[in-house]
């Protein structure tokens, strides 16, 4: 079974069509720049009526630890996302708590890091775009991915659609997908809801009967 994530959650109404379409998590961006960004306490609001066992993933970009920690605690966030360029030893600092490592992939050697991040507990692959920081919609070559997996389990981001998501599962088996952009409208942090069902419902398909 391929896991689903539906990033860049900004209001209660996309959050619980996620669900009710058959998401395994949420993710939260706490990064000002990003047009997906919320508030901590916005942030809190949403987590606090979600239903039971569902993961929560707070996206964090070069923030100071404590920033981190207290964001995470407050707002009842069970997984942290770090977007960054944080080194290693930042991510081990995150003792006893599930950490996802983002890598931003242009080519083959963007992998060498990989190996020094003992602790993470996966790792999203996004685009390598000059200047940004996820969410650009576009895609990175998938056999980088697959190279990938050797390192640990892989949450395959960067550019997925319900046009491609089938595709992109049945060809590198990643442990997760990860999708924001490729599920909006016309307004950035806004949610198309038949395109986020379209694409949950295909990753599901797709992804069923693998054994990752």
């Amino acid at each position: 079974m391929v896991r689903v994530k539906i990033c860049g959650i900004t209001n209660p109404d996309d959050a619980f069509a996620a669900l009710d379409y058959g998401a395994d998590a949420l993710g939260f961006v706490f990064y000002p720049r990003s047009p997906r960004s919320v508030s901590p306490e916005d942030a809190r609001k949403i987590i606090s009526s979600l239903p039971p066992f569902v993961s929560t993933v707070g996206v964090f970009v070069d923030l100071k630890k404590k920033e981190v920690d207290d964001i995470t605690c407050y707002a009842g966030l069970n997984i942290i996302q770090l977007h960054g360029s944080e080194p290693p030893e930042y991510c081990n600092d995150f003792a006893g708590k599930k950490v996802i490592k983002a890598i931003r992939v242009k080519e083959l050697s963007d992998l060498e890091p990989l190996s020094r991040y003992k602790s993470a507990s996966a790792f999203l692959l996004d685009t390598y775009s000059p200047g940004e920081i996820g969410g650009t919609g576009r895609i990175f070559n998938w056999e980088i991915a697959i190279e990938a997996k050797k390192s640990g389990r892989i949450i395959l981001a960067g550019g997925l659609t319900p046009d491609n998501i089938e595709e992109a599962i049945r060809f590198v088996q990643p442990y997760g997908v990860d999708v924001a952009s490729g599920v909006e409208g016309k307004e950035k942090g806004k949610k198309d809801h038949k395109k986020l069902r379209a694409f949950i419902e295909k990753a599901r398909s797709a992804g069923s009967g693998l054994e990752i």
